[in-house]
């Protein structure tokens, strides 16, 4: 089967399962999910990612939230996802970026999807969310941000 991108403008909430895997924090997801483009992306009948996407303005778009359901994992989608925004966006936006935590996995991820370091937002985790923020066993404190131009 083939990766199919469709657009959610109504009951973006019905995917909150997926949203928390990305932002574990509710309130955190609610601050960008309405201004915010949401896609879902299927395959076949499952749903096995979403992405959100705002306009930040000046030909910037920002990737604020994209998760793969657990099952689905480490099989390539994610970076489909991304190259499908980027198809999506191109014309109407020059650059796209992404802010997370500073873990060597996620990192990675964004770098092998052509994400380029940009700069470091301390105090990020610490400051934003009620509780500890911990991926892959990293407490996390600064956001990292990159970015990527959109051919």
């Amino acid at each position: 089967m083939a990766l199919v991108m469709k657009q959610v403008t109504d009951g973006k909430k019905c995917y909150l399962d997926l949203l928390l895997l990305a932002d574990e924090q509710e309130s955190m997801v609610d601050r960008y999910l309405g201004r915010g483009e949401m896609f879902i992306f299927v395959d076949g009948d499952v749903v096995v990612g979403e992405c959100v996407v705002t306009d930040e303005g000046a030909g910037v778009c920002e990737l604020k939230n994209i998760a793969v359901r657990p099952g689905c994992q480490r099989r390539g989608f994610g970076r489909e996802m991304i190259e499908m925004l980027s198809g999506h966006y191109a014309g109407r936006y020059e650059t796209m970026i992404v802010g997370t935590g500073d873990v060597p996995s996620t990192v990675g991820f964004y770098k092998k999807c052509g994400f380029e370091y940009s700069h470091r937002i301390p105090g990020f985790f610490t400051d934003n969310y009620d509780h500890p923020i911990i991926e892959d066993g990293i407490l996390l404190c600064d956001m990292v941000c990159f970015r990527r131009p959109i051919p």
